[in-house]
Formats: structure tokens, sequence, C-alpha cells
């Protein structure tokens, strides 16, 4: 049974770009784009910009050097270096973390981060709507165009036109209410990679160590409090305590599996779960962890930090021989370094097994090595004034574990934030853009490319 609703919706017109989803591809493009003279509506879900870093609590930005240079540049790069002279940066993450070595994480304050981005976003004049969603798009998916979006918030619904439209929501929504082609994890493909619901955590002795979770000794602990009944279930991939404050630290740990982030009873159920795995997790180290006898669970994430759930089909896709192969693009919009980080399926043991082996043989690079972010990626197949940056980007599954983090995803949000202005200002689709220029734009604001052949047209394949 269905239910027909008429309403009647103000609308909302002089827009070049409207972005929808606030984290790190979302904030990169946006600020990017006004910064460029373009007038950009933000529109994002929670009361805060930043995502995962802060809605979600994983206070820590993934490997952005090679282990001698630093390959993220452009925004992300300002964005980091601004927090770290603000004071924002973890006190025990030197500039060397995110300047120079091989897989290092920068843990940074979530706080701090939410308020550089906010004073980012005023400066470069854009306007930010949050706990406001985008609910329906006016498409028409055989021209590939958007004409606007219907979004909802206190106020009731809008519907917004402009030029250019970015999905930048994770879970490709935008792209789904358009009617742009995607593959959906669980739908498309038998499994879908564990979610994590992410805790914060405080009465931390800094000056010990924490424990060392990825150890055969460690796991035998897991394996016994499972026994004990002091788990739900024998996940043997605990990742440790990270150091965020001088007496806190966030956990991104704990496991839900088969987690469908475009289902609503599957996410109410994993933030359910979520939160008494945090609790489990907090008994677990201040049991076995001499830094963290009197360890606190301060709070849990607001969202639930989904690794997966739809991509976009997009111009080009990226695999996982890209990523081996150290493959470089002429129209790439980043440089990138990080292992596959794709977690296991299950709890079974043979699962667990197999991820590590994979993780530490046969999916990363060697230090001084780096591979290319293409801009088709960006695309969904055929759009002309669409694009998606971050986790819903055009990827196989193995080489998704590697570009669906933060800082790519910010790389990502530039690149669409740029091309969005271009294309309002040339008139050239999305799926027609001159890369020569994107590229060349990109770099006049920081970007790292320095792929010495460039095209005027992307890679396709």
């Amino acid at each position: 049974m269905t239910y027909t609703l008429h309403r009647e919706i103000p609308v909302e017109d002089g827009y070049d770009v409207v972005v929808a989803g606030g984290g790190p591809a979302g904030s990169a493009a946006a600020i990017c784009a006004a910064r460029l003279g373009a007038r950009v509506l933000l529109i994002e879900a929670q009361g805060c910009l930043g995502g995962m870093g802060t809605s979600g609590l994983v206070c820590a930005y993934d490997p952005m050097a090679d282990g001698e240079k630093m390959l993220v540049g452009g925004f992300m790069r300002e964005l980091v270096e601004t927090l770290y002279a603000r004071g924002f940066t973890g006190p025990r993450t030197p500039p060397e973390s995110w300047r120079k070595n091989y897989m290092c994480w920068t843990n940074f304050s979530p706080e701090g981060l939410k308020l550089v981005l906010d004073e980012l976003a005023v400066e470069a004049g854009v306007e930010v709507r949050f706990f406001t969603k985008v609910i329906d798009a006016d498409a028409d998916p055989k021209a590939g165009v958007i004409r606007g979006v219907v979004t909802s918030s206190v106020e009731g619904y809008r519907y917004i036109r402009a030029k250019t439209f970015i999905d930048c929501t994770g879970d490709a929504i935008l792209a789904g209410l358009a009617g742009a082609p995607y593959r959906q994890a669980g739908r498309d493909t038998e499994r879908i990679m564990p979610a994590t619901l992410t805790a914060l955590f405080s009465g931390v002795d800094w000056s010990e160590n924490t424990m060392n979770t990825q150890t055969p000794e460690a796991v035998e602990l897991i394996e016994k409090e499972y026994a004990a009944g002091n788990f739900e279930q024998c996940d043997r991939l605990l990742v440790g305590l990270s150091c965020s404050g001088r007496t806190y630290g966030y956990l991104n740990g704990g496991h839900i599996f088969d987690l469908d982030a475009c289902n609503v009873e599957s996410l109410t159920k994993g933030m359910m779960q979520g939160r008494r795995i945090a609790r489990q997790n907090m008994e677990f180290f201040r049991k076995y962890s001499n830094n963290c006898k009197d360890l606190e669970l301060v709070c849990t994430a607001s969202v639930i930090g989904v690794r997966e759930s739809r991509r976009i089909v997009g111009e080009y896709e990226l695999t996982f021989d890209d990523f081996i192969t150290r493959r470089q693009f002429p129209d790439q919009i980043g440089l990138f370094n990080k292992f596959a980080d794709v977690h296991p399926y299950s709890c079974d043991r043979e699962v667990y097994e197999e991820h590590m082996k994979e993780k530490i043989h046969s999916g990363r690079l060697n230090p001084g090595e780096c591979f290319g972010i293409p801009y088709g990626i960006l695309v969904p197949k055929g759009w002309k004034n669409f694009w998606v940056a971050g986790r819903c980007n055009s990827s196989d599954v193995m080489v998704h574990g590697v570009i669906r983090v933060m800082p790519s995803s910010a790389m990502m949000g530039q690149a669409a934030g740029t091309a969005a202005v271009q294309s309002v200002r040339t008139g050239q689709s999305a799926c027609g853009l001159n890369t020569l220029q994107l590229v060349e734009t990109l770099r006049e604001n920081g970007a790292n490319l320095p792929q010495k052949e460039l095209s005027e047209t992307m890679t396709l394949h």
C-alpha cells in the first residue's frame, strides 16, 4: 500500500553548487568551490561538519605520507596544518606523522576539527544548513541532469535549484534518489564489510603503553573473555586505544557484522549493539592494559562507522590492479599510499587469519610508492552536472578499502568542488570536463599532482 502526499514546497534558487553531506569530502567540496567564487549550499544531517572525524569520533587521519614525503596536498594538507597550529592535534602526534612517516596516523581533537571547519566554511562564504537532509531529487536520469533537490528540516520541505550537485553522503543517497547507477553491498554482492561504532574513553595514563591487541597473546585473551561470556562475539580484530588528548583516547574497535547502512532497522540494531560492545571493550582494557585501570566510557559516536554501502558506477572504476601496480593517471586528482583495509566479514578464525595475511603481505605498497586517484571515479556514468566524492566513489571492493578514508575523501571533495565550478563557468559537463584545466586549477590551490603527462579528457576503461 502506498500513500500519495501533495505539498506546496517553497522554492529556493540561485545556487551554483549544492553539496549533500558535510563530512571530509563535502566540507572540502563546499569550501573549495566557494573559494573559487561559487555560491554554495552545504546540506548536513548532523549539527557539525567533519563527518566521521567529528560526529563519528574517529579522531585520527589515515596515512598521508609515503615514508619519505607527504602525498596529500591541497585543502586536506591546509586543514591538518591548521589543526596543528591551533593545538588541536594529539599530544603524541608530531608533524612527521603526516608530513613524512610511513603508515602513520594523525590524531586530532574532534572539537577542534568542528571549530576549524566552521571557521573555514564561514570565511569561504559557504551557506551551511545543519540538521537538514536531502530526501528527494528532481532529475532526468536519461539526460544525466539534476534540476533540484528536496530537503527536510525543522522548517519543513524546501525545493532547491542549482546548476550543479555533489553527493558526499557516503551512502550515495542523492545518487540513488536521482536515478544514477550504483552498486550496493549486500544487494549486488554477497557480503557487507562490517561497521564499527567508535567510542571515546577517559582516564588513560599515556605515560604507559596501551596493550598491543594485534598479537597472538591478545587474541588468546579475547578468546578467553568470549568463552567466559564477557564478549558477545569472538571478534579477534580489536584495534588499540589511540591518543587524542592528554587523558583521553578513542577506540574504533568492535565490528557490527552484516550491517546494511541502507536499512533503518539494521542501522538501529547496529547502534544498540555498538553501545554494548563499547562497554565490553572498556572492561577488557581495564582488565588487561596497565594504563587503563581507571578507564571510563565517555560516549559513543552519534553516527556509526560504515565501511561499505553503495558505490556509484562511474566513468572509471578504480581497481585493485591499479593500486597494486602503482598506476598513475593523466587526470589524477590525488596521490595515496595506504594498505587495503578490508575488514574481516565474520568472526571465524580462518577469516581473521586470512585478513591479517592479506593486510601484511599483499595489500600494501612500499615506502616511497603511491598510486593515483583518477577524476573519472567521481562522475556517475553519463551524468552532466553531478559528481560524488568520498566513500560512494566508483571503485572495486579491495581498492575501496584503501580510499574510503578521510584524507583521500577530502582530496576527492576538493576535486569535485573545483570541477563543479569549472563546469558552471565553461559549460563543460561532468562527463566531458577538460581534465587538464581541472588538474592545473587543483595545482594552483595546493594539490600534489606531479604527473608529467596531462590530458584534456578523463581516463576511461
